[in-house]
């Protein structure tokens, strides 16, 4: 767990979550996309149990969170669920996490590649870390999506988003 700017950030397995951090992370994905985006679709999909959850903690509060898991494919990994409490937006948190991600994924030896499923709106956002759309639009739960991903082999842009991997 390390401390940044009265954020706390904890990288866990789904098995040393505490109960309070799993209800917490299941109401804000819940918040976010389901009511706010007005979205319903099965949030509890399966992949938690074999993800890592990266949260940003404020107090006893979960401001900003992600989850990271193993593809099929050896090497390649999928960062999802990247998630903004409505009333810490705007502070640099969505890049924060994502950075969190990122080095968390390629400090690990067998990582290569990194897959995200992006909203359409936000391809900036993830362009900006390095991430590349590839395929046509989708559609994911009635939401237009881009497939992305970031290769840990290629020179990535110096974006200010603080990212180290390269």
């Amino acid at each position: 767990m390390t401390r940044k700017e009265g954020v706390i950030i904890k990288i866990c397995s789904f098995d040393e979550l505490s109960l309070a951090e799993l209800y917490d992370i299941l109401q804000l994905r819940s918040e976010v996309f389901v009511v706010e985006q007005d979205c319903v679709y099965q949030d509890i999909d399966g992949r938690d149990q074999n993800s890592m959850h990266i949260m940003m903690h404020h107090h006893e509060s979960i401001v900003a969170y992600t989850r990271v898991y193993e593809e099929r494919q050896a090497g390649t990994w999928h960062i999802g669920r990247v998630v903004v409490r409505k009333d810490w937006r705007l502070k640099g948190l969505g890049k924060k996490i994502m950075n969190q991600s990122i080095n968390f994924l390629f400090t690990k030896q067998d990582v290569e590649l990194i897959l995200i499923s992006a909203q359409e709106y936000l391809l900036k956002f993830y362009s900006d870390f390095g991430f590349e759309a590839f395929g046509e639009a989708y559609l994911e739960d009635g939401i237009p999506h881009r497939a992305m991903k970031l290769d840990k082999k290629k020179p990535q842009p110096d974006n200010n988003c603080g990212n180290s991997h390269s």
